[in-house]
């Protein structure tokens, strides 16, 4: 028998297979044969070998990728799931031999692989777990705690607090379920919409995976079989956002070199032997660059060394080490993922998600018996607050980890339930959330909306209205004695409809205020102290910028009683007479476009966006830096529990991932305008791909 592969009108492979190794095989081939750029940058950024072919501005990341020791967790990850769990294990086995038979053909498609004089390389089976560690490694922006560290130490414990948002580097979501009782169909409804870094090709895949035991739709992550975020599998579907927790500490560690070895000083006042060995960082076009890779009983150093100074209360420099769960447990949860796929009902979602470990989401679920699952997955270790919080000195005792915490479970009150990296049943995992506004709005939108059917969400997930405005319109109002400017700026200013509409020049006008008042406070003496990051690897910078933290934390710092004694009335007056003297002609759209993320320089598409960070529109600038907009959605999904056809996605840009290709952008004038593709599920309403069989 052969495995078969299918295509719709945007080129999304749909598969079918005799047993799920087979259908495996052909995720992992037809992945290749479509993204087969994309699967080697992500393969040799897992290794952190992204530099050999990229050149000296991957370096930063090689660098952490190695000290890390991603690539040494994955390969501990896979052979502890061989042990625990062997028909997981085969079935990943399996994704990676499909990645390497259809590899070669995938490069031939891609022009990259001329263009950087790379040879596609060799998936061993545990590469699909380094491109899933690689890619959330940053997820629980452990980085926030060196700058919460810095702020502490310069402003007092109220700025975690005061700066405290899901800030620059931190991925999140917006995600809802609607229980029958809220449909025009009787049976619930979920949809939402990841918010992350959107690269080209996109760092979701919309595919379908059927087998005898499971026939699924949703949103896979190139590298990784099945669906591990998004999915509909006829009976039952789930979604996810990011809960926010914390579950990785920084640990400050005083090294001491032994002879050839490394020793690192214990809780218990001795000093221990510490892994160590160098490893050898090839750069296109430069020298190599020598790793020395280090890892003490709480994991491995990736900053600073044995050579590194520190004061004596360990609060700045030194060497810094990264506890992460599945270097601990030897586990990444994908024993959660075929249980995903052959889930009949919610009770069977939840079963699986058990076995999740990271990053830590909040799940929804829902099925054809009407049934809804409201639940954080993942793990996260119990500690001291003080872990949670910022780096934690290695030598001292009551910094260790003693168990895990329960995944907390929530209700679907007045059968809606709304997460959008708010506070929420995470709470207690967490120190940062989002602010409320983005779950507010949704929550509000629905419940004036009566009975929602699939076709109505997409008016959700574009909504513009930015609630976060208030405070800096609201100082505007009490703002005597402007220049007749800015007078008439103020008075447009507050009758604004307040929605970051493409075709707004309010909203262009805001966005300019809003970023001026940023820089003027970013620039007050008693700042200064944050403006030059501690050295730290260049990889962690976006955490510790000072202008993108008062951005994102600008609603809370001109809501403050009182702010380390800045007159905020003068300087929002002195940023509205500035941006009155120059004011802005365009339109949001103007300025706020798309930048998205290339391995290679040149060719992405940059078109004007709606929408803002807080909006439920998430397409995030950075206030006081730049209207450009590298974050937002990178896929948007509705699932229809009472008729799958009924259900509906979106891309940023296509199916395929090769430039040039009829699917490569082909989706992004309707991600630009809120719409939403058809999900076909109709096997005779699909195209055979037949250079994709291949015996099962």
């Amino acid at each position: 028998m052969t495995s078969e592969t299918y295509r719709d009108a945007f080129g999304i492979p749909h598969l079918r297979a005799a047993d799920i190794h087979a259908l495996a095989r052909a995720q992992g081939r037809v992945t290749a044969l479509d993204r087969a750029w994309q699967l080697e940058v992500e393969r040799h950024r897992a290794q952190g070998t992204s530099a050999s072919f990229l050149g000296p501005g991957e370096v930063p990341w090689d660098v952490l990728a190695r000290r890390a020791r991603l690539a040494d967790t994955a390969r501990r990850c896979f052979a502890a799931l061989e042990r625990r769990d062997p028909e997981t294990a085969r079935w990943v086995r399996s994704y990676a031999d499909g990645v390497n038979e259809g590899l070669p053909a995938g490069a031939r498609r891609a022009p990259e692989f001329a263009r950087t004089a790379l040879t596609p390389g060799r998936w061993g089976p545990w590469t699909p777990l380094a491109v899933w560690l690689s890619t959330h490694l940053l997820f629980a922006g452990f980085p926030a705690k060196l700058w919460r560290e810095q702020a502490i130490r310069h402003l007092g414990p109220d700025a975690v607090g005061l700066f405290a948002t899901d800030g620059p580097g931190t991925a999140g979501s917006n995600g809802w379920l609607l229980s029958g009782a809220r449909t025009a169909t009787g049976l619930p409804l979920l949809a939402g919409d990841p918010h992350r870094f959107i690269e080209d090709p996109g760092v979701y895949q919309q595919i379908r995976l059927a087998c005898p035991e499971f026939d699924a739709v949703g949103l896979a992550v190139p590298g990784v079989p099945g669906l591990p975020h998004f999915g509909h599998a006829g009976a039952v579907a789930w979604g996810i956002t990011n809960a926010m927790a914390d579950y990785q500490d920084l640990y400050r560690e005083r090294l001491r070199r032994a002879g050839s070895s490394v020793e690192a000083l214990g809780p218990d006042g001795r000093w221990h032997p510490a892994h160590t060995h160098t490893e050898t960082l090839e750069v296109a076009g430069e020298a190599p660059v020598e790793v020395e890779v280090v890892e003490t009983e709480r994991g491995p150093v990736i900053a600073g060394g044995p050579e590194a100074s520190y004061d004596p209360e360990g609060a700045d420099g030194g060497a810094l080490a990264l506890r992460y769960p599945p270097r601990v447990t030897e586990d990444l949860g994908f024993s959660a993922l075929l249980g995903l796929l052959r889930a009949r009902n919610v009770t069977d979602v939840d079963r699986a998600l058990d076995a999740w470990a990271e990053p830590v989401n909040v799940v929804q679920a829902a099925d054809t018996d009407g049934g809804t699952l409201h639940r954080v997955a993942g793990r996260v270790p119990l500690r001291a607050r003080a872990n949670r919080l910022h780096p934690v000195p290695a030598w001292r005792p009551g910094h260790d980890w003693h168990g895990w915490h329960e995944m907390p479970y929530a209700a679907v009150p007045d059968g809606i339930a709304v997460m959008a990296n708010q506070r929420g049943p995470a709470a207690p995992l967490g120190v940062e959330f989002a602010p409320p506004h983005r779950a507010d709005r949704i929550r509000d939108l629905l419940d004036t909306g009566g009975r929602w059917s699939a076709g109505e969400m997409a008016a959700i997930h574009t909504d513009t209205h930015l609630a976060s405005a208030a405070p800096l319109l609201g100082h505007l109002t009490a703002l005597d004695g402007l220049t007749p400017a800015a007078t008439r700026l103020r008075e447009s200013l507050l009758a604004w409809d307040r929605r970051m509409a493409a075709d707004s020049t309010d909203a262009a006008r805001y966005a300019a205020l809003r970023g001026a008042v940023v820089q003027l406070l970013a620039a007050q003496p008693v700042f200064a102290p944050l403006t030059e990051p501690p050295a730290y690897p260049e990889a962690l910078r976006p955490w510790l910028a000072l202008v993108p933290r008062i951005g994102f934390a600008l609603e809370h710092l001109l809501r403050a009683e009182e702010l380390y004694g800045i007159d905020r009335p003068a300087l929002i007056r002195q940023a509205l007479e500035a941006v009155a003297a120059e004011l802005p002609t365009g339109t949001w759209s103007d300025t706020h476009r798309l930048a998205p993320w290339g391995a290679l320089p040149g060719g992405l598409a940059t078109p004007g966006l709606a929408g803002d960070h807080d909006c439920v529109l998430c397409t995030s600038a950075v206030p006081g830096l730049t209207d450009r907009a590298a974050r937002g959605p990178a896929a948007r999904w509705v699932w229809d529990l009472a008729d799958r056809d009924a259900s509906r996605w979106v891309v940023p840009f296509g199916a395929d991932g090769v430039p040039g290709s009829p699917h490569h952008h082909d989706q992004l004038p309707l991600w630009l305008g809120g719409e939403l593709a058809p999900v076909v599920t109709d096997w005779n309403r699909l195209t055979p791909d037949r250079t994709l069989e291949h015996p099962a």
